[in-house]
């Protein structure tokens, strides 16, 4: 096994193979200067050769970038064995690698290029020569070399032994299909590193049965030396191996050098997510939003001890941080957890009562933040009575809006058990219902209600159009001033409860 491997990412040309994405010449240049730069792969490929005018304009934009900043023998372009029109392609864009796309199995050579093994080999030979000629670098593909390993062994040998004194700096071994399991893979990348101990090898996993992460550790473990992996998996089908994993993986199981710069993978990620379209799956290891969240209360009970649900895959090596979430499965020890990191601190009756509301909220399946905690805190325990049943509760209301016509509030409500109704209308629903309120309280029981002197609306923040929101009202009766806070998903919701709140204060006080 070797001590360090090589990464080879291949996001700009095989994932861009992913059903729909296509990125610009500008993102291409982005990408390439984050891989080379930020994350530091070893190698990029960035296009297959003669594919549009657009691939032209980026692959010379990306090789320009590279040829002033001294990164061009890592920048790497698919081409073909056409005779030389690959490598003119590549040479006019300012490239100096190509990666030769060759059959890697009888079947292949034999159906779609319909030719012998021989004659195939020849029109490599004559490229190969072509290539050097142009001071051009080469690395082979043996495409579908999984398939051909599995049923076509002696042709794989046959050609490799044709072509193995030629200059070539990478055989490169495709999983094409994605057809391997562990076990096979590593017998068969064993089988080419001990028969060709003097080769340098790379391979290429696809991830049709979910195995590209795994077939990629058991290739480096039979000796290869270098892997090819794509940004967030994407590829042809199911994609490839994706980088984030594999370099964890490699990292923590077989403790190889590479190079590569953990903590800046999120953040690449997430410039793919957002350039492909291709959305980042919330349980993808390494880079999903779910992966370091702790859901059950337990496992944030066990960090707390010594942490017992930790593994190697620490969130801060991946420029991320550990979580703990507010649901239905939530324990005093998530929330204890969410609240440290608030500043907030909790006597163990509050907790109770944060948790029961936390795990209610759950079970109507709303959506709770630590962002959402010190609202959710502040409305429980903010105004806390004494024990003594609500004097002032709403039966029932209906809201009603439409284009073009005022808002209108029917409120039916209890005081002091005796059940009143109103209906009025306003300039927005919520003032259409203090409206009806208003009138209850002027028109059928005789008395001032207080004026609404202030109103604010405070948002969580992340852009989350479900979370939480505080409405605090200031009123204002005689020479008496005080607030109520409300808090729901629905602000004008929350500004009824602030209201009922204000409703039960001046009840209380008589």
């Amino acid at each position: 096994m070797p001590s360090r491997v090589e990464i080879m990412d291949t996001t700009l040309r095989d994932g861009e193979q992913t059903s729909g994405v296509s990125f610009a010449p500008q993102e291409k240049l982005s990408l390439a200067r984050l891989l080379l730069t930020d994350i530091r792969v070893d190698r990029i490929e960035i296009a297959s050769a003669r594919v549009s005018e657009g691939e032209r304009q980026a692959v010379s934009r990306i090789m320009e970038w590279g040829a002033k900043n001294g990164y061009l023998d890592r920048i790497e372009v698919l081409g073909f064995v056409d005779g030389g029109v690959s490598l003119d392609w590549i040479s006019a864009c300012g490239g100096r690698v190509v990666n030769l796309l060759t059959k890697g199995s009888e079947k292949h050579c034999k159906y779609q290029l319909r030719k012998t093994l021989d004659q195939h080999v020849a029109d490599i030979r004559r490229d190969v020569e072509a290539a050097t000629e142009r001071g051009i670098a080469v690395n082979l593909y043996l495409e579908d070399w999984s398939n051909g390993m599995r049923h076509s062994r002696e042709y794989v040998y046959r050609m490799v032994d044709a072509l193995r004194d030629l200059p070539v700096r990478r055989f490169m071994l495709p999983d094409t299909l994605g057809i391997f399991e562990p076990w096979e893979c590593y017998e068969a990348c064993r089988a080419m590193v001990e028969r060709y101990p003097d080769l340098r090898f790379d391979f290429h996993g696809h991830n049709d049965y979910d195995l590209a992460v795994a077939n990629t550790v058991a290739a480096v473990k039979a000796g290869i030396q270098g892997v090819h992996v794509t940004v967030n998996g994407l590829g042809e089908r199911a994609g490839n191996a994706p980088l984030s994993s594999v370099i964890a993986a490699l990292h923590d199981h077989l403790n190889v050098e590479m190079g590569i710069d953990e903590a800046r993978t999120n953040h690449v990620s997430t410039v793919v997510e957002s350039y492909s379209g291709i959305r980042i799956p919330a349980n993808k290891p390494v880079i999903g939003e779910n992966v370091f969240t702790q859901c059950a209360g337990i496992h944030a009970d066990g960090d707390n001890k010594n942490n017992l649900y930790f593994n190697d895959l620490l969130p801060e090596r991946f420029g991320r941080t550990r979580q703990y979430a507010l649901g239905k499965s939530s324990g005093k020890a998530n929330i204890r957890k969410n609240l440290e990191l608030l500043g907030i601190e909790l006597d163990e009756e509050s907790m109770t009562r944060v948790t029961q509301y936390i795990v209610e909220l759950g079970d109507r399946k709303e959506i709770v933040t630590a962002e959402d905690l010190p609202y959710i805190v502040s409305d429980l325990l903010g105004n806390s009575g004494d024990g003594e049943p609500d004097a002032v509760r709403i039966l029932n209301y209906s809201l009603s809006v439409a284009q073009g016509l005022r808002p209108v509030a029917t409120v039916k409500m209890e005081i002091h058990g005796q059940s009143y109704q109103q209906t009025s209308a306003g300039d927005g629903q919520y003032d259409a219902f203090v409206s009806a309120v208003r009138a209850i309280y002027k028109e059928q029981l005789g008395r001032e209600f207080p004026i609404l002197a202030d109103y604010s609306v405070s948002i969580p923040p992340g852009g989350r159009t479900d979370a939480f929101v505080q409405t605090l009202i200031t009123w204002e009766q005689g020479n008496v001033r005080f607030k109520t806070r409300g808090l729901d998903a629905d602000q004008t919701i929350a500004a009824i409860k602030a209201t009922v709140k204000m409703l039960n204060k001046i009840e209380q006080r008589g």
